[in-house]
C-alpha cells in the first residue's frame, strides 16, 4: 500500500470518525444526559449546603457545546488512528474485503478497548465514586484497557501461528479461549471498586451504564460501516459503465 493510498484512507478514516461521532453525540445527548442530570440532582440533594460549588462552566453549556466538542474531536482522532490500524491489518488478518476488514477491526477494537475494561470497571455517573480514589480508579481502568488491547493483539498473533497446524477454526477457538482465560485472571486479581452509595437508585445507575455502552457501540459500529464503505470504494472501485442511450457508434 503506497503512501498516497494510506493518506487517502487516513482522510476517509477521520471523516468516518466525524460521522460516527455525530451519531454517538445524538445517543449521548438523548440517552446519557438525562441520567447525568438525575445523578447531579441526587448529588446536590445529599450534599451539605456549604459544600455546593460555583459552576465555572454552566451545566447547559457542558451538555451541549462541551459534549459536542469532546465527542466530535474524539471521533476524528480515533478515526484517524483506526484508519492507520486498518492499513496494517488489511490482508494480514485474513482474506477479507476492505469493508469486512473495517467491520472486523471496529468490532475487535470495541471489545478490547471498551467492553472488556467496562465489565471490570463500568462507567459511573456523578455522585458515584470517592474523590480521594479517582487517581487509583483511573490507573486501574487504563491498566485494564492496556492489558486487554495487548492480549487481543497476542491472541491474533497466536491464532495466525496456530492456523497451519490446527486449521483456522480450531486456531481461532484456542486463541479466543486463551484471551478469555487471561482476562478472567485479570478480573480476579485486580482490585474491585465498589463506591456506589447505598441509597443511590439502582435503575438510574443501570440506565447510565447502558447509555454509555450504547454510545460506544454507536461510535465504533458507525465508524466500521462508514469507513468500510469508503475504503471499499477507494481500494476496489467499480468499473465505469456506459449506458446504452449514450453510446456512440464508431465510424465505418
Amino acid at each position: 500500500m503506497n503512501s498516497a493510498t494510506v493518506r487517502n484512507l487516513l482522510v476517509r478514516g477521520m471523516l468516518a470518525g466525524l460521522g460516527a461521532g455525530v451519531l454517538a453525540l445524538i445517543v449521548a445527548y438523548f440517552l446519557g444526559e438525562p441520567s447525568i442530570d438525575s445523578a447531579i440532582g441526587f448529588e446536590e440533594s445529599h450534599a451539605p449546603a456549604h459544600e455546593h460549588e460555583v459552576e465555572l462552566v454552566s451545566r447547559s453549556l457542558q451538555s451541549t457545546a462541551g459534549l459536542a466538542t469532546g465527542v466530535l474531536i474524539f471521533g476524528v482522532a480515533f478515526g484517524g488512528m483506526a484508519a492507520l490500524a486498518f492499513c496494517f491489518a488489511l490482508g494480514r488478518v485474513g482474506r477479507f474485503s476492505p469493508r469486512a476488514t473495517a467491520l472486523l477491526l471496529s468490532g475487535a477494537a470495541l471489545l478490547a478497548v471498551y467492553v472488556v475494561p467496562f465489565l471490570k470497571y463500568p462507567a459511573n455517573p456523578p455522585a458515584v465514586g470517592d474523590h480521594d480514589t479517582i487517581g487509583q480508579r483511573t490507573t486501574l481502568y487504563f491498566l485494564m484497557m492496556a492489558l486487554s488491547v495487548l492480549l487481543a493483539i497476542a491472541a491474533v498473533i497466536a491464532g495466525k501461528r496456530l492456523a497451519p497446524r490446527l486449521g483456522t477454526w480450531y486456531a481461532t477457538v484456542v486463541a479466543v479461549l486463551g484471551f478469555a482465560v487471561v482476562i478472567g485472571l485479570a478480573y480476579a486479581f485486580l482490585p474491585a471498586i465498589n463506591e456506589v452509595p447505598s441509597d443511590f437508585p439502582a435503575a438510574l445507575l443501570w440506565r447510565f451504564r447502558l447509555s454509555a455502552l450504547a454510545m460506544q457501540i454507536t461510535l465504533w459500529g458507525g465508524f466500521g460501516l462508514v469507513f468500510g464503505e469508503l475504503a471499499e470504494r477507494l481500494l476496489h472501485p467499480k468499473p465505469a459503465t456506459v449506458s446504452a442511450g449514450t453510446a456512440v457508434a464508431a465510424p465505418q
